[in-house]
């Protein structure tokens, strides 16, 4: 599939997202750089995903005079994060949209069959008048993505989109043919899954480099 020609999938090549990515990649990359960068390239991808925000006009006065001036209007915002990796792109997020709620989606991948498993899912009410971001540094095979706005949308979520550091080929694929009303934002597209279903070349773990934990 040439995803340059699919409608709401964006793949970012903007240098600084690319450039924070291989920092990623990098093993020798340690814990808190990896944290750091990662809300780093979130805020970046933000700037890209919140572009269609609404706005309107309001006065305000200026040391010099009275202006008409643009503020962010219509709907409110909430960001998603798939647990626990997600948690990793949210304060990015939320430096863009301070007011923005936040929800929780917990899922884990069975180790054996590559399924994701759902155990918590609490989300912004009401999630139907809000703007989503769902955040996971990964997309691999797209399964949890998938379920994960599966949920959403069952709660009454219309307006979503999903942004992720890196992706496979596979998992993009089927997100966007499972949800091709999803705006779906990718740092970089990798070359493919191995058997074992990791991204390659990919980063490791996002959320064992994210938390330090193995």
């Amino acid at each position: 599939m040439d995803f340059s020609k699919e409608e709401n999938v964006y793949i970012l090549d903007h240098p600084l997202i690319q450039h924070k990515i291989t920092r990623l990649r990098d093993k020798s990359t340690g814990t808190a750089e990896f944290r750091k960068v990662a809300g780093e390239i979130a805020m970046l991808m933000g700037y890209e995903a919140l572009r269609d925000l609404e706005t309107e006009m309001i006065e305000v006065e200026t040391p010099i005079e009275k202006t008409m001036a643009p503020v962010i209007s219509g709907r409110k915002q909430a960001v998603v994060p798939i647990l626990r990796a997600g948690l990793g792109m949210t304060e990015g997020i939320l430096s863009l949209l301070p007011t923005a709620k936040v929800g929780h989606i917990g899922m884990y991948r069975d180790e054996e069959t590559h399924k994701p498993h759902s155990y918590y899912c609490k989300l912004p009410d009401p999630i139907n008048e809000r703007i989503i971001i769902v955040t996971d540094p990964m997309l691999a095979t797209g399964g949890s993505a998938v379920d994960a706005i599966n949920f959403i949308k069952e709660k009454g979520g219309k307006i979503i989109k999903f942004m992720c550091i890196i992706a496979a080929p596979e998992g993009l694929e089927r997100l966007h043919t499972t949800h091709p009303d999803v705006q779906i934002y990718v740092g970089h597209l990798d070359r493919e899954l191995n058997k074992n279903a990791y991204i390659c070349p990919g980063l490791g773990d996002a959320g064992d480099r994210i938390f330090g934990t193995k």
